[in-house]
């Protein structure tokens, strides 16, 4: 395989995590006993750009369909983060009605929404029919393809180039970055903003998050593999901010190349720290396949340990880094009973692979649990505050990542 952004051939393996269906392929009870695809989720890195990519084996339209089940707005806190994004950037670029703003993967809305309230013009790009839908109920325009140079065309023929370009949480999902990443600059205006959130590779190694890999992210980025995509594109990043997002994200802003923005020393900066983190270093990469084993076992042992006990044990939210967890460690209904999972249009549905069955959060009243599992440990403190008063006494929460973590 060659590496999808500079064509090296890739030599070194990051991470094995064996074979597994999509991460968010929900089946319905018809389906549980029909053929289920499982696909390699294997992770390489280049040696040369430091882009960490999974290995090639599928089409982006055979993961985002249009049952694609994840809803944005089901997270409290990531609306909440949506919106203050949303007021700092209107203020900090002066954001009128005489603007243009496009969201690539706009998703249910959760983030534009605020720049339809501000009267601001703004139009979605978004493959998938199910979260387009909820946008548009929010008066928001989507287009409903998949983003890249082709697609921008298409827009600035029917539109206009924009003012900001957002991409909140997308640019890991594309297959063809260096396509992807020539759209923006096709529709970005010439003092047009981009700004793009993205898990940091760095917080990923350093806390062991090996479960936010799955099979909808292509790429796992830094920002030494980033500025080297946008200066190949004819893009500069003249900014960035670290964030809390899931785990530890970074926004990064952009700009056309020839731009007069100066480069912030935010950029000089975390470009050290990474150097100073050892992530251009193969070294780094090839200790991470022990670690995720660790976590793994070690939760696979307390789950035995806990039906070896007469325990109960059930899990809340069933995201997509989950799923790699369970089906990494092979775990089945045996060991965790139900998910709870406050999206409806997860609700009634199984977990893929593992075939845990998905129920409303109103089952909490009915099943009997003695642990629960809280699988988006990003949203550990949301989740915590929001099931402290309505589980019995004595039920405590548990974490795996990224390390086994048991509190009440």
């Amino acid at each position: 395989m060659e590496c999808r952004h500079c064509g090296s051939v890739l030599k070194n393996t990051f991470l094995d995590l064996g074979f597994a269906p999509p991460s968010n392929a929900y089946l319905d009870i018809d389906k549980l006993s029909s053929r289920e695809v499982y696909y390699p989720l294997k992770v390489n890195v280049c040696e040369d750009c430091w882009l960490v990519q999974t290995e090639d084996y599928n089409e982006a339209d055979e993961l985002f369909t249009e049952e694609y089940a994840y809803f944005s707005s089901t997270s409290k806190s990531f609306v909440e983060h949506a919106k203050n994004y949303s007021q700092e950037i209107i203020t900090r670029f002066n954001l009128s009605a005489q603007s243009f703003v496009m969201e690539l993967a706009s998703n249910d809305g959760y983030l534009l929404r605020n720049f339809v309230e501000s009267g601001i013009p703004c139009l979605g790009v978004e493959p998938t029919t199910s979260t387009a839908e909820a946008a548009r109920k929010l008066d928001i325009e989507v287009i409903e393809e998949f983003f890249g140079e082709a697609t921008a065309n298409k827009i600035i023929n029917s539109y206009q180039q924009a003012d900001l370009i957002i991409g909140n949480n997308v640019y890991a999902h594309v297959p063809d970055i260096n396509d992807f990443t020539l759209g923006m600059k096709v529709c970005l205006k010439d003092n047009g903003v981009i700004t793009l959130e993205f898990p940091h590779l760095m917080n990923l190694i350093k806390y062991n998050q090996f479960d936010t890999i799955y099979h909808e992210h292509f790429s796992y980025l830094s920002l030494h593999s980033v500025n080297a995509i946008f200066k190949s594109s004819g893009l500069k990043i003249f900014d960035v901010d670290k964030l809390n997002t899931h785990g530890g994200s970074l926004r990064v802003y952009g700009c056309h190349a020839e731009d007069s923005r100066s480069v912030n020393e935010s950029v000089t900066n975390l470009l050290l720290e990474e150097t100073g983190s050892r992530l251009n270093t193969i070294e780094t990469y090839k200790n991470f396949q022990s670690r995720a084993e660790s976590a793994k076992d070690s939760f696979l042992e307390f789950l035995l340990m806990q039906k070896k006990n007469g325990k109960k044990v059930i899990a809340y939210g069933a995201a997509a880094k989950g799923n790699t967890l369970l089906n990494f460690a092979g775990i089945k209904t045996d060991l965790i009973q139900y998910v709870v999972d406050a999206a409806e249009a997860k609700q009634n549905k199984f977990m893929p692979g593992s075939h845990i069955p998905i129920v409303s959060p109103e089952n909490l009243n009915s099943i009997k649990f003695d642990y629960i599992v809280i699988l988006p440990w990003n949203l550990s403190d949301e989740i915590y505050s929001l099931l402290k008063d309505r589980v019995k006494n004595g039920t405590q929460f548990v974490t795996a990542i990224p390390e086994l973590k048991i509190f009440s």
